[in-house]
């Protein structure tokens, strides 16, 4: 048997790699991710100048670093792509502990650069944050464990995944970096929620985190501080949610125009964390919702696709990482226009940043490894009893 079909898609044996992965591939995925990229590439342009300024550098020094990196995130993310699941599995795997054991040793080799929280290794020429890397790899697995629990006489996978996500949620918040934490509570619940969780189990976990949060708020200041800012009526002049909310006002519909905006002057974090404030104002409200469909386009297209998948480790690991996808690209615009508090969180593939968009890459990677077309069956053939 020399072909194989699967949908509208022909795999043919012995065929050379490269041809069958853009046959296979969501190339709608891959041109929605390259979008962002330039997307920030273009806001770099913008924001990066004044941060070069203050620090003596040439203007276009962080927009050549964002090029740079950005470039090995895509050489990962279409390395990665190619990998079979059980590939990205044994990937996943491996690079969990990696990983996790980087971040245990964060408090004996790390650096904090005067943020405050030890969350970086300095490698001289750059830096790397573990936590990074961990987001995806944890996934992968929880998803692996999670599906091996569904087998016959499997292992008790759901108890052992919650205790190693418990695990590491701690790490985090000793940092501490409650963002990070957040995001991998939040994939462990969508995987085990996807896996067939009772919903009970979710809903006294939520209240757990409700009562760590309350905690957190009465016991650390910067963590009382953000939320009492995002509460208050009235918002504090010379903050950068102010700054942000002026640039938001400012821009309007078709923005200022390009080089005309002023927060990222006076907004520190303008080409990171508060990239989607320079966006707003030098080209207004017709970018952010150009920014915004095309997140939600990477997102649900990974989901849609998921759902024909029969192998329940790819459905598992495919949804954790479409889902914590979306969730950042949420939480980033959500600060920035004071729909929630204050949180130190990059906006995928158009933030500044090496190891986030290195880390961000191979993540996309995954999931696009977990979505390319393959000769099997769709799940709907064992839902109605039908051979693939």
């Amino acid at each position: 048997m020399t072909e194989m079909a699967h949908g509208t898609v022909l795999v043919q044996s012995g065929e050379a790699i490269l041809p069958r992965w853009w046959r296979t591939v969501d190339r709608v995925t891959l041109a929605c991710i390259f979008t962002l990229f330039l997307i920030g590439l273009l806001l770099g342009f913008a924001a990066s100048p004044p941060l070069a300024a203050r620090n003596g550098l040439d203007p276009f020094y962080y927009v050549y670093r964002q090029a740079f990196f950005g470039g090995l995130a895509f050489v990962a993310m279409i390395l990665t792509s190619m990998m079979s699941p059980q590939q990205v599995r044994r990937l996943g795997v491996l690079g969990f502990f990696g990983a996790f054991a980087a971040l245990a040793l964060l408090p004996v080799f790390g650096t904090d650069y005067g943020q405050g929280a030890a969350r970086w290794y300095s490698l001289g020429f750059a830096s790397v944050q573990p936590s990074e890397f961990l987001k995806p790899v944890f996934i992968i697995f929880t998803a692996w464990m999670v599906a091996a629990s569904q087998e016959i006489n499997g292992p008790p996978g759901k108890t052992l995944s919650l205790v190693v996500m418990m695990v590491v949620v701690g790490f985090l918040v000793m940092q501490p970096d409650y963002g990070q934490g957040a995001l991998v509570l939040f994939s462990w619940m969508v995987i085990y929620f996807v896996a067939g969780a009772p919903i009970w189990i979710l809903g006294l976990i939520s209240i757990i985190v409700a009562g760590g949060g309350i905690l957190a708020y009465t016991t650390v200041e910067h963590v009382a501080r953000r939320i009492d800012g995002f509460l208050s009526a009235e918002v504090e002049a010379n903050t950068q949610l102010a700054y942000a909310e002026n640039a938001i006002r400012e821009g309007g519909f078709f923005g200022t125009g390009l080089g005309e905006g002023s927060v990222k002057w006076t907004l520190p974090d303008a080409h990171t964390d508060f990239i989607i404030a320079v966006a707003a104002e030098e080209y207004g409200l017709v970018l952010v919702l150009l920014i915004i469909a095309l997140f939600a386009i990477v997102a649900l297209r990974g989901f849609f696709r998921l759902m024909r998948e029969r192998d329940p480790f790819t459905r598992l690991a495919g949804a954790g990482l479409a889902a914590v996808f979306a969730l950042q690209s949420i939480i980033n615009m959500g600060v920035a226009v004071r729909l929630l508090p204050a949180k130190g969180m990059t906006l995928p593939f158009v933030s500044y940043g090496g190891s986030s968009l290195i880390a961000t890459g191979v993540a996309v990677g995954m999931l696009l490894a977990f979505t390319r077309s393959r000769p099997q069956g769709d799940i709907s053939d064992i839902l109605f009893q039908r051979r693939g």
